[in-house]
This record gives C-alpha cells, structure tokens and sequence, in this order.
C-alpha cells in the first residue's frame, strides 16, 4: 500500500509561520477594543473597511430601505433557502427532549435543554456577501428560543448588503450591525458603550475572525472553529475529471488560502483533474482568488485501496467531504472525522452551503475529531437537576454519599449528607463520621 502525492502544498512550517502572524494580530486588536471601545471598533472599521457611519446599528427603516433594493425573485429565492435550513434545525430540535425520571422510589432526576440567552452571529460579506450564512447562524438560534440575536456583517463595497440584511431579518435577528472581521467579533464578545456583550458566538469567517472567536473562547463561548474553508472530494473513476475540477475550485474560491485537496485511486482521474483545473482556472471570474489556493493549499493524493483513501481522510479531517465512488455509503458508515459528507455526484458542497438545510458552519483545521457542526443544538444548554420526595430516600442516598464523601476526606462534604440522615431518617451520626451500612 502506498500514498503518493501528485501535487502537494505549502509546507506545514510555512502555514505555521503565517498562523503566528495572525495570532499576534488578532491579540493585540482584541486588547484594543477591551481598552477603547466604541472608540477602536470605529478605527478598526474605518482602517480596514473604510466605512464610518453615524451609527454600525441598523435602524428598522435601514432595514426596510435595504430590503427594498433586493428583487422579488431573489427575495423569493432567499425565503426558501430560509425555510430549508429552518425546517431541518426544527427537526433537529424536536429530536432534543427533557427528561425526568424516578431512578430509586423517591428520588427525581431529569434534564432540561436551555436556550443560551443571547447569541453573536457572524455574517462574512467583505469579499463574497454570504447570504446562506445568515440562515445558518440567525435562523437557527431563533429555532433554538434564543430570545436576543444580534448579527454582524462587514460592508460589500462599501455599503450594507441589502441581500445579507434580508437573511438576516427574515432569520429574526434581533439587532443588525454594519461590522466585520475581528472588530466586530470582539464587540460582540467584550461589548462596547453601544454594544452589550453575547454569551456566545457564532458563524463562519476569514482567518483573523476564527483566531478571534479562539482567543475570545471561555470569556464566551464559540460555536466551533470555522476557518478558512476546506474541501475534499474522495473519487474513483466512476466520475470525470471535469467533476473533480469544479467541485475542488468552487470552494478555493472562497480565499487565498482554502485547502482543497482530491483523494483518488485513479492515476488517470488525478492526472486528468489536474488538468481540468488548469483549463477551469481561464475562464473561472473568481481565478485570481482560487488559483493561488489551489497553488498553495491544493494536493491531490493518489491511494491504492478506498481503505488507504479512508484512513487519509481521517487523518486530514476536512471540512467538507465529497464522496463520489462505487461505494459512498460504505464511507458514510466508516467516517468518523470530518465536517459534512456530500454523498454522491448529483449533491455537491454548495447545495449545502446554500439551500439544502443542513448547516454550513463546520469544524475545519481537523476539529471535525472533536466536534460537529454548527447545529440547532450548539444554541442549547443541557443543564441537570434533582430532587428527593420521601423521608426514606433522603435518609438512603445521605447514607452512601456520607460514605463516599468520607473515602475521599470530604468531612464537609459529609456532613452535607449527614444533616439529611440525622433529620429524614432519625439516625444519630456522630459529626464527621462515615454514617453506618
């Protein structure tokens, strides 16, 4: 068995050396908005956006105006996009139920799924409006019950998006700022004079945005790390290279530094892809964008069994998984560490970028071992609680938890548990003692 790699990227020691800068970036612009607030988001946003408007919350007629300028056929198209990725986020939470139940007579244990109180959503549009985005991060936390969304999305070309705004509106945000990259983050999460902070944040971003949402991480909490994007397609030669090519550029478009990478048991196919690239990348509008990802971040890795393309797969855990080979359900049952699976060539990565209704935020840089996706449930706090009805069952549960506690040298602990002996049950427990078998 052997792996050999047709086309290969930059080294690990040269993307490492570019995370480096990004962490000293992010650090030092988060301090910044700790320290001045209001005052450093509007630098930030005038440095690197070049927008500085009276207020970076839209008013209501804002709003109204912006969705105004969105045609009734894309209005109509971005509903149904909304009601997909709703729809599914309500199946979803519909199969999350509470749980109560007598585990010993007398003794009630249960469970209650809590929306997390208020959410920061990230909406990118600074170089690619991200309509679709804003159903997966707004409208789902509204299926969640999260009672306040706020959402950020940067300036297209100098000015609000209208189509992004009305994403938004429609998901049921609650409040809409004209903010992106890591200024608007940072105000979500730290808060500023204007912006009250979130408890967690959520939705997908350039480098400097998923940096941030790492650094802000236990002073908020993230839905997961979504970086720059990842695309993988697994294939044989039961497709065609013009299948491989497009499905590899159409997300190394999204930046400079988008991993795409082929998994294939066909010398012919990689040799074919690589060339089908090459002729994709004349006439693609969005070349000079994909091309230097494919340059940099692009492999194709050429395995001898779906077992070797299997085990590569795991190792590299990438966002988004295409599978298109004689046996696709055979990788649905075997993977294990990936963001989605994409089964089949008639389904592809945009249909569920876009409208399909699974959700598009997915762990990328191998979190996908780890963690999912962002997902109706990620907006819900499972939290536990107890309770004892009977004299009887307060004096048997205080007898073990006496015991035990005295194991470990908890004395307090104990007597938490001797009080309730000696009250429910009538029994004398000398203090600081184990309370008798």
């Amino acid at each position: 068995m052997t792996i050999k790699y047709i086309k290969s990227g930059k080294p690990v020691a040269d993307q490492a050396s570019d995370n480096e800068k990004v962490v000293a970036t992010v650090a030092e612009t988060l301090k910044m908005i700790e320290q001045d607030g209001d005052k450093a988001v509007r630098k930030l946003a005038e440095k690197f956006d070049n927008y500085s408007p009276p207020s970076f919350k839209l008013s209501q007629q804002e709003i109204d105006d912006l969705i105004a300028k969105v045609s009734p056929e894309d209005m109509a198209d971005i509903r149904f996009a909304n009601e997909q990725v709703t729809n599914f986020a309500q199946i979803q939470r519909e199969s999350m139920t509470d749980v109560e139940v007598e585990t010993l007579p007398g003794v009630i244990l249960g469970h209650k799924n809590i929306p997390v109180q208020s959410v920061g959503c990230y909406v990118p549009a600074g170089k690619f409006p991200m309509v679709a985005s804003a159903h997966m991060s707004v409208a789902t936390a509204k299926v969640a019950g999260v009672p306040r969304v706020i959402a950020c999305t940067p300036p297209f070309e100098g000015q609000p998006n209208p189509a992004v705004v009305a994403a938004m509106h429609i998901g049921g945000a609650d409040e809409i700022y004209v903010l992106g990259g890591i200024q608007a983050v940072g105000a979500m999460a730290i808060g500023t004079e204007t912006i009250d902070p979130v408890h967690l944040l959520v939705g997908p971003g350039n480098a400097f945005v998923a940096e941030a949402k790492r650094q802000l991480f236990g002073r908020v909490g993230i839905d997961l790390f979504a970086g720059p994007t990842e695309t993988m397609v697994i294939a044989d030669d039961t497709v065609d290279a013009e299948m491989c090519a497009t499905d590899l550029l159409g997300q190394a478009e999204h930046g400079y530094n988008s991993p795409a990478a082929l998994l294939t048991t066909s010398a012919k196919l990689a040799e074919e892809t690589l060339k089908e690239i090459d002729r994709i990348l004349t006439i693609l509008p969005t070349a000079n964008t994909a091309s230097v990802s494919w340059r940099d971040y692009g492999e194709i890795i050429l395995c001898d069994t779906y077992e070797e393309m299997l085990q590569v797969s795991e190792e590299m855990a990438y966002e988004h998984v295409q599978v298109m080979t004689d046996r696709d359900d055979w990788f649905l049952e075997n993977m294990t560490s990936y963001g989605g699976l994409f089964l089949g060539p008639r389904t592809n990565v945009s249909n569920g970028d876009k409208v399909i209704g699974t959700n598009h935020t997915l762990p990328t840089k191998k979190a996908g071992r780890y963690t999912g996706g962002l997902w109706v449930g990620k907006y819900l706090k499972t939290h536990s609680y107890q309770k004892i009805l009977t004299d009887e069952a307060a004096t048997t549960i205080g007898e073990y938890g006496s015991r035990l506690c005295m194991i470990e040298g908890f004395v307090g602990h104990a007597e938490q548990c001797n009080l309730r002996v000696r009250r429910y049950g009538k029994k004398d427990v000398p203090y600081g003692t184990a309370a008798a078998r």
